[in-house]
């Protein structure tokens, strides 16, 4: 478990003092990625780690081995950023260009640490913040009946204020579909409400300026029990939506023909968290308050809600799931104060249960309660996990975590909310704490980092939404980019 320096204190001067605590001092020529070699522990966390996934990830960000050896042959890592660029420029690698590699090797390196700067800020609780797939929209949703969409290469500009129909409790997740022109949000009600995010209208009130048809998920077969959603997400193709709801049930919902298509009884407990694990959408993951994480294969269940495969390692229930998107690999976030990343090969087809004997001697509850000191060091006994990454908390609300971006990253990270008001970032293959972003005075549920430029949102209970960059970034990268179809290439054509 890797400590973080310094107390967990929340600056209350305001975004001026807000700062970046890492655990070590060690930086490379003013690069914004820092990692913790102040200690050998970083080094061994994961003498075990499964081989293939780190094999994977360092492909990902190693750049053309022309640039990699010195003038004698030895390795030479990182790279330096000028001698990245003069590679480029004097075409070493033949291609004329930068591989995916080579940029992920030098934008991974500037990690969004440096700010925070205001976005907005609402007096109520943020639950939900994303960027749109294409990092041109951004999606806020608050406790107070809001969502904003914001206009990431307009200056931030709000494209769209919902106010929201028949919200029970809260916005409990929100979803925008791949083509960007409606958005569905959720509540704990079987009603999910979709928008029309491309109409003129700025202000979108309910059923008054604008129409919010309600999608009913509830069937025939689920008792007339009237459940929340928890986890809501389009599938890839746009005509599907996958939720997790408090009926211990997954609910797959067909937009073409406007009904339910799918019900699983898949957990014992609230489900939490569900995602589509790739493209196709044939695999779906679902995490619960059981503890057990979940693969659902579609085109082969049957009667009984058999799920492919069961995952077991974490003590307490799964808050969030993230797909790598690989069919493969995912990470989840759990009330035991841990993220796992799993392999689902790994998976298997009996549940042994979690309350082994001599496992738990204490209760707690982690939506008042803080989690039992005793209970900090303890495993699994049957853990199938990969990797186990600790520093974050989560207590009181349902904290998300995500593997960084592609594009940028190549995924060597994970980040993650937490409920001391901090994002942690976690090095993927190592386990250690590169990063923690401190601002915020109450629990960060959601972040998300741009999928192409070095920039985190964070959002918080306090109702700050602010944006973390790199050092040396500015907003003019985005605006550089009027087109946003052709913002990839951009990309790919400039690095």
């Amino acid at each position: 478990m890797y400590a973080i320096s310094g107390a967990l204190y929340v600056d209350q001067m305001g975004y001026a003092m807000s700062r970046l605590d890492v655990d070590s001092s060690d930086t490379e020529d003013g690069n914004a990625i820092l990692e913790d070699s102040s200690t050998g522990k970083a080094k061994k966390a994961f003498e075990n780690l499964d081989n293939e996934i780190a094999q994977i990830t360092k492909l990902k960000s190693t750049p053309h081995q022309l640039l990699v050896h010195d003038g004698s042959g030895r390795k030479e890592l990182p790279v330096s950023p000028v001698k990245m660029l003069a590679g480029r420029e004097s075409n070493c690698s033949g291609r004329g260009r930068f591989s995916s590699a080579d940029r992920c090797h030098l934008l991974s390196r500037y990690l969004p640490v440096n700010g925070p700067w205001p976005i907005d800020q609402m007096p109520s609780r943020a639950y939900v913040s994303q960027f749109s797939a294409d990092g041109s929209l951004f999606v806020a949703g608050f406790q107070g009946n809001h969502i904003k969409i914001y206009n990431v290469e307009k200056g931030w500009k709000v494209q769209k204020n919902i106010l929201t129909k028949s919200l029970r409790w809260t916005i409990t997740d929100t979803s925008l579909s791949p083509d960007q022109s409606h958005l569905v949000y959720a509540s704990m009600s079987p009603i999910v409400h979709i928008v029309n995010v491309g109409s003129s209208e700025t202000e979108s009130l309910a059923n008054v300026t604008e129409i919010h048809d309600g999608l009913d998920f509830s069937s025939n077969d689920d008792g007339g029990y009237s459940f929340g959603i928890f986890s809501l997400k389009f599938s890839t193709d746009g005509k599907e939506l996958v939720a997790g709801t408090s009926g211990d049930s997954i609910y797959v919902y067909d937009l073409e023909t406007n009904k339910v298509s799918l019900r699983i009884l898949a957990h014992t407990a609230d489900v939490n968290t569900v995602c589509f694990a790739d493209e196709t959408g044939h695999l779906i993951y679902s995490g619960s308050d059981d503890s057990f994480c979940k693969v659902w294969d579609r085109r082969c269940l049957n009667a009984k809600d058999k799920p492919a495969g069961v995952l077991m390692g974490h003590l307490e229930g799964i808050t969030f799931i993230d797909s790598r998107g690989d069919g493969r690999y995912f990470i989840s976030n759990g009330k035991d104060q841990t993220i796992k990343l799993w392999d689902i090969r790994k998976m298997s087809s009996n549940v042994t249960s979690n309350r082994v004997r001599g496992y738990r001697s204490f209760e707690w509850d982690y939506r008042w309660m803080d989690y039992p000191p005793q209970a900090k060091d303890l495993n699994h006994p049957c853990d199938q996990s990969v990797a186990t990454y600790r520093g974050h908390s989560v207590l009181r609300t349902l904290v998300r975590c995500f593997f960084s971006p592609a594009f940028s990253t190549g995924q060597k990270y994970i980040y993650t909310g937490s409920h001391n008001a901090c994002v942690y970032v976690y090095d993927l293959v190592s386990g250690a704490q590169v990063a923690t972003l401190k601002h915020h005075k109450s629990p960060v549920r959601d972040c998300s980092w741009h999928p192409f430029h070095p920039m985190l949102v964070s959002s918080s209970w306090d109702g700050d939404v602010v944006k973390w960059q790199s050092a040396g970034s500015s907003d003019m990268a985005a605006s550089s980019v009027k087109k946003r179809v052709n913002k990839r290439h951009f990309y790919e054509d400039y690095l």
